[in-house]
């Protein structure tokens, strides 16, 4: 399994002059993306938690690519942080035109063993970040002649995840904060989200180290292969870009085919 990156180019011009967030993206889907926004010329906040180390790699793939990129630590639950997250990438930018709410841990538990401390933690993380970001963010976007906001939401938002209903329930609330925001922020701010299955990353990683289990999450995908995070951030910044003016409140599955549902 890798994450190496899908073998085609985005347009350089296809952000141009525009600055984005993406939160969480010292690794991952959040790095991917970030590294892609920066390829179609856009310039880019970097948000991490706690690995600061990653997040400068992250800015350095994005200088790499052309486009200037900043580092800004917060946890993006606390709304104050979230705050001065858009603060810093106006302050930096003199913009915001584009978020990527992608910050997210998938931690779960029977219900009969779930404490509310891991309820809480994991809705905080996913969902309640996502409110913070956004209300943070709007102003600032508003100002701009267009802005595209995209959630990072899950399969298991879809049908739900047995021993993960805290992750389901979060992922869930994306999808219907997703609709609810479409409809309330247009026309100027187009609001979408992708629903991912099984992605090729650290956080997944450690569940396949018993290969038959790997082998048989495999044969459940009907295009056999899981996503790579390139293939998520490809779907992230057509959403964002002007390919997909006229799409907002949709729900976009990555999944390989194993969710059919609209």
């Amino acid at each position: 399994m890798s994450e190496q990156p899908v073998g085609i180019q985005l347009p350089a011009n296809l952000f141009e002059g525009k600055a984005a967030i993406v939160t969480g993206s010292s690794r991952g889907v959040g790095r991917a993306t970030a590294v892609r926004l920066a390829e179609g010329g856009a310039n880019v906040v970097v948000n991490f938690l706690s690995n600061e180390a990653e997040a400068f790699e992250t800015v350095r793939m994005c200088k790499d690519r052309g486009s200037e990129a900043i580092v800004v630590q917060g946890d993006v639950s606390e709304f104050l942080h979230a705050k001065e997250i858009a603060n810093k990438a106006v302050e930096k930018f003199g913009r915001i035109d584009l978020l990527v709410c992608n910050a997210g841990i998938w931690e779960g538990a029977p219900i009969e063993e779930m404490s509310e401390e891991l309820w809480n933690k994991v809705l905080n993380t996913n969902l309640k970040s996502a409110w913070a970001m956004t209300k943070a963010c709007v102003p600032a976007i508003r100002k701009q002649s267009s802005g595209a906001i995209v959630l990072v939401s899950s399969t298991a938002g879809q049908r739900g995840e047995a021993n993960y209903s805290n992750y389901a329930a979060s992922k869930g609330g994306q999808i219907s904060f997703t609709k609810a925001l479409a409809t309330e922020l247009c026309p100027k701010i187009r609001v979408n989200c992708v629903a991912p299955g099984w992605i090729e990353t650290a956080m997944v990683r450690p569940v396949f180290e018993v290969e038959d289990y790997k082998q048989s999450v495999l044969k459940s995908i009907p295009l056999n292969r899981m996503a790579a995070t390139d293939d998520v951030a490809l779907s992230i910044c057509f959403l964002l870009s002007d390919w997909s003016r006229h799409i907002t409140g949709e729900v976009l599955n990555i999944n390989g085919g194993t969710v059919l549902c609209g």
